[in-house]
């Protein structure tokens, strides 16, 4: 497997559930996400973007890495040019780091990019480091949270057959449809499975809070 992590210029917090998740990752930073390779020691091989959010000191500071630039009149956000160019280097995973915080349509679209990454076969973590987002896609799941980390399924569909154990409130071949605010803010009693028959949305969980 080859693990790439993808630093997003939202919010972070540095845990030690976090330092696992990256080490021995490849790294490809995306604009202002640059700023998250210091606190996590990571060295970047590529950093991309149009670079409007970087300023003059992140720059020279990081004037060493090689750098793809964009025009800011692009189809595409800087992640998702760097989650491209990871996958163009031979991805095979993905932990999307600082994707969450900042602006409410670039979260949502973060959240849209692990859904899609989970859908072409990648498998793909959300996190700011107190805060995940799992992909759920049909299938089994299995989450390794501490217990009590407080968990919540938020169906981007209508799901069925949705089985939730060792949590405060299982559940058991349930219907969630659009919109429900039945899987919401669970506690974990421990690492959670989670089995879906049909739909898609995301697992979000606070291992770090």
């Amino acid at each position: 497997m080859s693990r790439f992590v993808i630093l997003l210029g939202g919010t972070l917090t540095v845990t030690p559930r976090l330092r696992a998740q990256v080490e021995n990752a490849r790294i490809i930073a995306a604009d202002s996400g640059m700023t998250h390779a210091a606190p996590l020691g990571l060295d970047a091989e590529l950093w991309v973007g149009d670079f409007d959010s970087t300023s003059d000191a992140l720059a020279g500071r990081y004037s060493g890495i090689a750098r793809e630039v964009y025009p800011a009149d692009k189809a595409a956000t800087d992640g998702e040019i760097a989650i491209e160019a990871a996958i163009a280097r031979g991805a095979s995973e993905f932990v999307l780091v600082g994707g969450f915080g900042g602006q409410a349509d670039h979260t949502f679209g973060h959240a849209g990019l692990v859904l899609a990454l989970a859908m072409r076969g990648f498998p793909a973590l959300l996190t700011s480091g107190t805060e995940e987002a799992h992909p759920l896609l049909p299938g089994e799941h299995r989450f390794d949270l501490p217990a009590g980390t407080r968990l919540s399924i938020v169906p981007f569909a209508d799901l069925t057959g949705l089985d939730l154990e060792n949590v405060k409130w299982p559940l058991h071949q349930r219907s969630v449809p659009l919109g429900s605010s039945l899987t919401l803010s669970n506690i974990a009693l421990g690492p959670v499975r989670i089995g879906l028959g049909s739909g898609y949305g995301l697992t979000i969980a606070y291992p770090g809070a």
